[in-house]
């Protein structure tokens, strides 16, 4: 059985040493017509989304799901223990007696988006990531203090390893490595 060659290029890297530089290049390489890419930078660039043309995330709606279902939990496990498992009917009062259920409601509302929340940001950005092969590039160290990255993958199809570095080199860099998977 062949095996297929393992690719010997993940992508090339522009080196940045300002955000508007870095935005100013994610726009050029997008209306280039490059799609798979990515950007990395020490502070957080909102124009990047729409210079990377990402899509909205998922987060809100899934936190909004944990909150629904942990609120509805609550509810539902006071209710089970109140009038199903255990009613108790004392001074002639509802078994159901839904407001004072609120108080435990809303804690696992907030507890249910809460987890949703921590676990989806984790899972929405694949993390832990002990390795990604831009760490292979000796100058990405600076990408958590002082430096803005530009990555184009291989996987893009409008990757070319001479058109593209010619590209990013028309962008003026700081300079442009070669990424290693």
């Amino acid at each position: 059985m062949a095996h297929a060659a393992q690719p010997t290029q993940y992508g090339l890297m522009a080196e940045f040493d300002s955000p508007t530089a870095l935005v100013s290049a994610a726009t050029k390489a997008r209306l280039a017509g490059y799609r798979k890419m990515d950007a990395y930078s020490p502070i957080p660039i909102e124009e990047l989304n729409e210079a990377l043309d990402l899509k909205r995330t998922r987060l809100p709606l899934l936190v909004l799901l944990g909150g629904i279902f942990g609120g509805l939990g609550g509810f539902s496990l006071e209710y089970w223990a109140s009038v199903i498992a255990y009613p108790m009917n004392i001074g002639d009062r509802p078994l159901n007696s839904w407001p004072q259920f609120i108080p435990v409601t809303f804690e696992t509302t907030v507890l249910g988006a809460a987890l949703t929340c921590f676990v989806g940001m984790w899972a929405l950005n694949r993390l832990p990531q002990p390795y990604h092969p831009v760490f292979n590039v000796d100058a990405f160290s600076r990408a958590s203090t002082d430096r803005f990255f530009l990555v184009i993958e291989t996987a893009d199809p409008r990757f070319d390893a001479h058109a593209t570095r010619k590209f990013l080199e028309g962008l003026h860099p700081v300079g442009v490595s070669d990424v290693a998977p």
